[in-house]
């Protein structure tokens, strides 16, 4: 059985976050499962109505988030992580369906960004895993 994988994909930032997106379904393929669904969304904190839309989907067995929430002037990247991931998480209860944080940040600057593109790789694995243990 092949684990299909939907995948949120934030535009905000999206010379990261297309970086990761793509390494992400690279990482699935070495994984044996396969992304048959992508949603870009403008922003991390627009995540969770496309999360419940591929939740909602028989033929999505994991969802995962891709995004990067770099620092800025005032404490609002710490608000969309917390809010986000939050609901995230309810979402992945609600919905019996593992929902993967492959969100980098907050707090971190540009450079720290770029040096963590590879939380995509882990929410895959973690959804990939998720899907075969559970």
């Amino acid at each position: 059985m092949t684990i299909r994988l939907g995948f949120v994909v934030a535009e905000f930032n999206r010379d990261l976050t297309y970086q990761m997106e793509l390494l992400g379904i690279e990482h699935a393929k070495f994984l044996g499962a396969e992304v048959t669904d992508t949603v870009l969304v403008p922003g991390v904190y627009d995540m969770p109505l496309a999360i419940k839309k591929l939740c909602e989907k028989n033929d999505i067995d994991a969802v995962v988030t891709i995004g990067s929430v770099i620092e800025g002037a005032t404490g609002h990247d710490e608000i969309v992580v917390q809010h986000a991931s939050r609901k995230i998480t309810d979402l992945s209860l609600e919905y019996n369906k593992p929902v993967t944080l492959g969100i980098a940040g907050p707090g971190m600057s540009r450079m720290e960004a770029h040096q963590r593109v590879d939380y995509a790789k882990r929410a895959v694995e973690a959804a990939v895993k998720l899907i075969r243990r559970l």
